[in-house]
């Protein structure tokens, strides 16, 4: 195997991944939460950063950008086509469908507007690896700050048909707040409370509790299963147009 990922904290709850392909050399930072994290990381493992690979314009995943450039000269810069405008310093704008390769590594783009309007999805189809930026967390989503709710929700859709075994990278460490939200959508989730279990044990050896899997976020996650009867039920929207479940739910999150 030739694929390798490390990921790493920054920031106060940020999580910065390296993907390196061991066979060529090349290696992809995704995001730059900060500059100083990521080349320590880098160092940490011997490697030399070749790509940086951006998710979207928010400025805890961008502001390491200038030094990264300074510490890496020949580092190409890849990000959202639809936001290029707004990071600046992209070498390479990708949109829906584009394919990027690092070394011989190839990342998929998915596009996830919701969170900002052109945030985009890193999927390694071949190594069953997708870096979800803000789209998709452990046990949440990203907050809508650019677009409709219902934007959002058909970027989840997407997102959630990917293969179940697929790991899922995300931007931050907000499982535990994510998972006392879910508990009050699905209390009898027998599988979510299995999870709440194994959570507990990992934070309280301040252990990472993602990479996820794909099929786990199915099946505890709330802002994925706004079609599940039970969560339609929960907040006394049965039959109703999974959209706006989601809607609900996510309305529901920004004030508990």
């Amino acid at each position: 195997m030739t694929t390798h990922v490390y990921q790493f904290p920054a920031l106060k709850d940020n999580y910065g991944a390296l993907i390196h392909d061991s066979a060529s050399g090349a290696t992809a930072a995704i995001d730059a939460p900060d500059a100083e994290a990521v080349i320590a990381a880098a160092q940490s493992q011997g490697w030399t950063l070749t790509d940086l690979l951006i998710t979207h314009h928010h400025a805890d995943h961008t502001q390491g950008i200038p030094g990264l450039r300074a510490a890496f000269p020949q580092l190409r810069i890849v990000g959202p086509a639809k936001e290029a405008a707004r990071i600046g310093a992209l070498d390479l704008e990708v949109s829906e469908g584009d394919f990027v390769k690092v070394g011989g590594l190839e990342a998929k783009i998915i596009e996830t507007p919701g969170h900002t309007a052109g945030h985009i999805v890193y999927w390694f189809e071949e190594d069953e690896i997708a870096f979800c930026g803000d789209t998709l967390f452990a046990l949440g989503c990203g907050r809508v700050f650019e677009t409709p709710l219902a934007v959002m929700w058909d970027s989840l859709s997407k997102l959630g048909q990917l293969p179940g075994e697929t790991e899922i990278y995300c931007g931050h460490e907000y499982t535990e707040a994510n998972l006392r939200f879910a508990l009050t959508v699905e209390p009898d989730n027998a599988v979510l409370r299995g999870r709440a279990e194994r959570i507990a044990a990992l934070r309280a050896q301040g252990k990472a509790t993602v990479p996820t899997t794909l099929s786990l976020e199915l099946a505890t996650n709330p802002f994925l299963r706004a079609e599940q009867a039970s969560v339609q039920a929960a907040v006394g929207m049965a039959g109703a147009d999974p959209a706006a479940v989601f809607a609900e739910i996510r309305s529901r999150k920004d004030k508990f």
